[in-house]
């Protein structure tokens, strides 16, 4: 059960890890990293971060050897923003979330028809049945009103 307090602090060490990695982190090893979410234990001693890397697995795994080399200097700066007791000891975990997401987006574009230009001439030929519907309506009520004897009054 995560209470409003663990969820704060989760947020403010997602926060921080990634603002750190952004803009803190010099070591070329750490690019193309998105801090997906934290989890922080409840004692708060330790925190997981949830981290995606974009790129080769050789990459993925070099960018982690980074981030777990990093880890000191990003505690550090975790622990000038949170006002603990105790400074969570981060443990980084490569999310495969996204890259789950990506390929089940290719696997959709496979296996669905892609879009026809005859999807466009169905909705062109419906707006022109409607304008046509529409102008045979303005005569039909154009002729109504000259046959309506009290109109000539």
């Amino acid at each position: 059960m995560t209470t409003r307090r663990l969820a704060k602090a989760a947020e403010a060490i997602r926060e921080t890890v990634s603002s750190t990695v952004l803009f803190g982190l010099r070591d070329p090893r750490v690019k193309n990293v998105t801090v997906l979410s934290a989890q922080a234990a409840p004692d708060m001693r330790t925190a997981k971060v949830y981290v995606s890397i974009m790129g080769t697995p050789k990459e993925q795994s070099l960018c982690m050897h980074g981030l777990e080399s990093a880890k000191g200097f990003i505690q550090a700066k975790l622990a000038d923003r949170l006002q603990t007791r105790y400074t969570p000891v981060l443990t980084f975990v490569l999310d495969p979330a996204v890259k789950k997401s990506i390929e089940a987006s290719r696997l959709l574009r496979e296996v669905l028809p892609p879009p026809s230009d005859d999807d466009d001439d169905e909705e062109e030929s419906l707006e022109h049945d409607l304008l046509e519907t529409d102008d045979e309506t303005a005569e039909a009520e154009s002729a109504a009103e000259s046959d309506d004897p009290s109109a000539a009054d």
